[in-house]
């Protein structure tokens, strides 16, 4: 068996992820936001941005074990629940429910706490 990980092939990178009218507008790279009320609401709980262009780029390092299991959430997201949906999709949603969390209970939000447990 084999150690390595799949990595998508060219078709999967490079595939259009909108059509039409959306994509032209997509591709306008000095659209800004006009002012900060579009920003996300603290109090207002946040919602993953789902399947669409992204234009800002974050990179994070994940030990084996945990692109293992994130993977493993993929396949039970579609075998058990019928949702196709990629790694990154599944990443930006765990983002937005930590950072609801984080609003709503702060201190005693999970993701504090779990963060305060990583530094003991």
């Amino acid at each position: 068996m084999s150690r390595r990980t799949h990595l998508p092939g060219a078709a999967e990178l490079f595939r259009s992820t909108q059509h039409g009218a959306a994509a032209a507008e997509a591709v306008q790279p000095d659209k800004q936001p006009d002012n900060v009320a579009t920003l996300p609401n603290r109090r207002q709980a946040r919602k993953g941005s789902g399947r669409q262009r992204h234009d800002e780029k974050i990179t994070v390092y994940v030990s084996a074990e945990e692109l293992l299991s994130l993977e493993s959430a993929r396949l039970t997201l579609r075998r058990e629940h019928g949702l196709a949906v990629d790694r990154g999709r599944i990443v930006r949603q765990a983002i937005a429910l930590a950072l609801t969390s984080l609003d709503e209970y702060g201190a005693n939000s999970p993701l504090v706490q779990r963060l305060l447990d990583d530094d003991a």
